[in-house]
């Protein structure tokens, strides 16, 4: 038999769950533009009656309010874990899309002041002091565009081995990151098992750990394993990270300058086993450039050095001088680092024989410009195959953005904060919690008149 006071205490189950539902969306609300913040929700269950028959106490058949569960995050699982594995090669692309663009201004072609515009007169000069074997002014002009073109290839291996030195201390403070975000999901798994174990909410510092997690996945294409405890395994190239409470770390090894990035290549390795790591997202792009890419086009420019050098110098020291010398390389060197001019306007070898004031050497070397194999032709290769890798990144990286924005915009329909919605909750706890007092003060006015009325009839 129901008691006469269960009526008070159905609603007040109900004023508990409408203030608490208050709280929830006003949570929700005061975060509607924090980052990373996941939009909850209050998780109610009625409360039925007694499931357990006895001989003088029967159930009426009415329940006995309603129950708060708890606050649940409106999280998509599947929709994070694809985010994370979209961000990572989203992240990828945008580190390699930003290093072309880089190199492509090393290069700066087509212009004026490009290499190939230095070949260019470069040959035209030869070309001129065949024309006018006895100016002087011809040959000093020769020597000074050659200059032009030693200090050109010196500056663009310096441009690329500047970006090598600012892309290997950037890989540092990204494996330092690394680092410090995968302590703090240790830490964080620490405390979240600790708080479910005593019952308390936790969805806050697990928002705070998934915007580690997707920032892990963006750096070192880590990804995750939630466990029944609450807590998640982080795992890097199929190795652990995180376990529990407990976080390893990574570390940066290899060459210190781009000369040495082909036999000592920059690479990730664990700091405890010393074993390799192969990362991907950001740090993904950045071992590629490090190890393969701005390696490669410096070797491809020391190429075009080698080749201008030997070309050039095999005709120049078949050739003879104004004083009938003969013997003397044009360059010295042989990689664009080191590669200069070697003689002066007097020593530049345009005769075919001594004793004459012909230019036909001259005309020699200014066709080397045509060969097939020659400095140009090398030149031309490295560009082409700078301008197809750039654009293939760019057109990855375009399509990589929509599909992940795609993502992100699904993400924040499931969990992000919507203040309409925020609004009509608001106002449906808000009739409820007024409904739920005026189901206690009507019980109030029943019980008044059960107290104080009951045995005044006739009176």
């Amino acid at each position: 038999m129901a008691s006469t006071f269960s009526g008070i205490s159905t609603a007040l189950s109900g004023l508990y769950a409408a203030r608490r539902g208050l709280d929830v969306a006003g949570q929700n609300i005061a975060n509607a533009n924090t980052e990373g913040y996941s939009r909850q929700r209050l998780d109610l269950q009625a409360v039925g009656g007694s499931t357990t028959p006895a001989m003088y106490a029967t159930d009426p058949g009415i329940g006995n309010g309603v129950a708060v569960r708890g606050v649940e995050r409106l999280r998509d699982a599947f929709l994070e874990s694809r985010a994370r594995v979209e961000h990572t090669q989203s992240a990828y692309l945008a580190a390699l899309r930003e290093a072309y663009v880089r190199i492509e201004d090393v290069f700066a072609e087509p212009s004026d002041t490009s290499l190939q515009a230095m070949l260019a007169d470069f040959w035209a000069g030869w070309d001129d002091v065949a024309n006018h074997p006895g100016d002087m002014a011809a040959r000093s002009q020769l020597v000074q565009r050659g200059a032009v073109i030693a200090d050109g290839l010196r500056a663009a291996y310096e441009g690329l081995s500047s970006q090598w030195r600012t892309l290997r201390t950037q890989t540092e403070a990204y494996v330092r990151d690394v680092n410090e975000s995968a302590a703090a999901v240790a830490q964080l798994n620490f405390t979240i098992k600790r708080a479910e174990a005593a019952g308390m909410e936790v969805n806050e510092l697990a928002d705070e750990r998934d915007m580690h997690l997707l920032k892990l996945a963006e750096l070192v294409g880590a990804t995750a394993v939630w466990r029944d405890d609450g807590t998640v395994d982080v795992l890097v190239d199929g190795s652990t990270l995180v376990s529990g409470g407990i976080a390893r770390t990574i570390e940066v090894v290899g060459a210190d300058q781009i000369g040495d990035a082909t036999t000592n290549p920059v690479r990730l390795r664990w700091a405890d086993t010393h074993t390799p790591v192969t990362p991907e997202g950001t740090l993904g792009a950045m071992t590629e450039l490090l190890g393969e890419i701005l390696p490669g086009f410096a070797a491809a420019l020391d190429d075009v050095a080698a080749t201008l050098a030997d070309t050039v110098n095999t005709l120049h020291m078949a050739g003879y001088d104004v004083d009938g010398g003969t013997g003397r390389a044009f360059f010295s060197g042989t990689t664009a680092r080191t590669i200069t001019v070697a003689v002066t306007e007097r020593e530049v070898a345009v005769a075919s024989a001594p004793g004459t004031v012909d230019g036909s050497n001259a005309s020699k070397i200014a066709e080397l410009a045509k060969r097939d194999d020659g400095a140009d032709a090398r030149y031309r290769t490295l560009v082409v195959e700078l301008g197809v890798a750039a654009l293939t990144v760019n057109r990855r990286a375009e399509i990589q953005e929509r599909v992940t924005a795609n993502v992100d915009a699904a993400r924040l329909a499931a969990a992000g904060v919507n203040l309409d919605e925020e609004m009509i909750s608001l106002l449906a706890h808000q009739r409820a919690y007024e409904a739920a007092a005026r189901v206690i003060t009507t019980l109030d006015s029943m019980l008044e008149t059960l107290i104080n009325r009951t045995g005044l009839v006739g009176r």
